[in-house]
């Protein structure tokens, strides 16, 4: 079988894009998934989405991380699949679109994709860390010298411990550079190694920060690895409402590959 592709890349974190509204993707193929994703024998990627038709909505996206298995929300890969709906001509400037985790809202100016989350309203705060879900189960963790912090033991260890085990988690260190931006860095389950931006863990350490008072603004900058993500978000009398997760998304090159 040939397979046409599409990379994408939202600031740094990067997805193999499929069209998939004829259903003839082999969806079910694990390993062929995680071998796609393999940097050294396939494309390589930090998962693959496939953009589907959907009844109620704009289309359908599913999402694989890089071992091959169907998986949470991804942020920056939402974003990225919106700009390829964009480029499919499914959508134009505004859509709604069916996720694993129901239906999402989305707008575009320029090559900035701004993707609505769902509300949260239950943020579990520990002495050492915070614990949410902003589509994705996030660890979030303030550290000192971000730079040179060891993400990968840290963050390995903290994903498969305790009180996570089997189900894991993404593990968020954060580090606070002014009053309105952080800086973060992110162990990513299904990767199972640091990447260079994890769209649901930037909103996730923009609320903890926020609930946890280490900021009054609801317009927060973080910066990942791969750029600069903008989270902006309402408070309300359960949580937060309005969570918008905006940046650069883009394609990087297309291609095919048989198998």
């Amino acid at each position: 079988m040939e397979q046409t592709f599409y990379k994408y890349q939202g600031t740094g974190n990067d997805f193999i894009l499929i069209d998939d509204r004829t259903n003839v993707f082999p969806i079910k193929d694990v390993s062929l998934i995680g071998k796609l994703c393999d940097r050294r024998f396939g494309i390589g990627a930090d998962g693959l989405i496939l953009i589907q038709n959907a009844a109620a909505s704009d289309f359908k996206m599913v999402y694989f991380n890089a071992d091959g298995n169907e998986s949470t929300l991804c942020g920056n890969g939402a974003r990225c699949t919106i700009a390829f709906a964009n480029f499919l001509n499914c959508i134009k400037d505004r859509t709604t679109f069916e996720a694993v985790d129901g239906l999402h809202s989305a707008h575009i100016v320029g090559d900035i994709i701004s993707l609505q989350m769902h509300d949260v309203n239950e943020i579990q705060a520990f002495e050492n860390h915070t614990f949410l879900d902003t589509g994705s189960p996030h660890h979030v963790q303030m550290v000192e010298e971000l730079k040179t912090f060891d993400v990968y033991a840290n963050g390995k260890r903290i994903r498969e411990g305790s009180p996570y085990y089997k189900a894991g988690t993404n593990v968020n260190f954060v580090e606070q550079l002014a009053k309105d931006q952080f800086a973060i860095r992110t162990y990513e389950r299904g990767v199972e190694d640091e990447t260079l931006s994890c769209g649901t863990g930037a909103t996730a350490v923009a609320l903890a920060m926020h609930q946890n008072k280490k900021t009054t603004a609801t317009k927060i900058k973080i910066n990942v690895q791969g750029g600069i993500l903008e989270i902006q978000f309402e408070t309300t009398d359960k949580g937060y409402s309005q969570i918008f997760l905006s940046g650069p998304a883009e394609q990087v090159y297309s291609g095919t590959i048989k198998f």
